[in-house]
């Protein structure tokens, strides 16, 4: 029986990175996102970071409490057991509030938290059963410090901190371990955007003095899924070089 792995968000940037390291950790991955072209590519790099690793791709709406439960179960059919979870999709959008519209903040809910709820709810059930697991919630600094601009992404992903620590209080008896991954700003299709201006007013904040790169997010989450890491939950890990110290 080989150890199974999901991950939302994996058609790119950070989720991309941590479904290599899961596989390089000796899992088997599904790849949840929605578009199937980039889950093939994140297969093939699945399968080049350790030759028989299984990386396969599942197109679903994340935020469709039926539909993640469908990839659970194909989960489960296809590696027998789920040991890891990691919700990683996400969105970005800004908005001021003043101006912000309903569907604007339903859009960045739904996203950045109900996904989260859906993914959480759906594996819970045989991890619990199996008592043993870890779920990662990927956040953000913004849900931890808030931003200008941002508020309704920001009380999406500050919804995740506290997701984690009541998931982690309920899953606990059961072995099944909750916590949270705050990225600060790493450099992503997410990120692209940023004007010049902004990127390099908060390079110059971040004592480490660079941007992050999925991968300093993607070998924070490989540890919280590992042993090493059996006695840590409901902990946020902010990975921002700094930023908000």
């Amino acid at each position: 029986m080989s150890k199974g792995a999901l991950v939302t968000g994996a058609s790119r940037g950070i989720g991309r990175a941590i479904a290599v390291d899961l596989a390089r950790a000796g899992y088997d991955v599904l790849l949840i996102g929605r578009d199937l072209a980039a889950l093939e590519e994140t297969a093939q790099l699945v399968r080049a970071a350790r030759p028989d690793a299984r990386g396969l791709p599942e197109v679903c709406d994340v935020t469709d409490p039926l539909a993640m439960e469908a990839a659970v179960a194909r989960a489960l059919q296809e590696f027998g057991s789920i040991a890891v979870a990691v919700a990683n999709a996400g969105q970005a959008e800004n908005g001021l509030l003043l101006r912000m519209k309903p569907e604007h903040v339903d859009q960045m809910l739904n996203v950045n938290l109900k996904s989260a709820f859906t993914l959480l709810t759906a594996v819970a059930k045989p991890m619990c059963k199996a008592r043993a697991g870890s779920i990662v919630l990927i956040s953000s600094v913004v849900g931890v410090g808030g931003n200008a601009g941002q508020a309704a992404y920001a009380a999406a992903k500050a919804g995740l901190l506290g997701l984690a620590k009541s998931a982690a209080k309920e899953l606990g008896s059961r072995n099944v371990r909750v916590n949270a991954v705050a990225p600060g700003l790493i450099e992503t299709a997410m990120t692209e955007s940023m004007p010049k201006e902004s990127r390099e007013h908060y390079v110059r904040t971040i004592p480490l003095g660079r941007t992050g790169t999925p991968e300093d997010i993607s070998g924070v989450v490989a540890f919280l899924c590992s042993d090493a890491a059996r006695y840590v939950t409901g902990q946020t890990v902010v990975v921002d070089g700094g930023f908000l110290m």
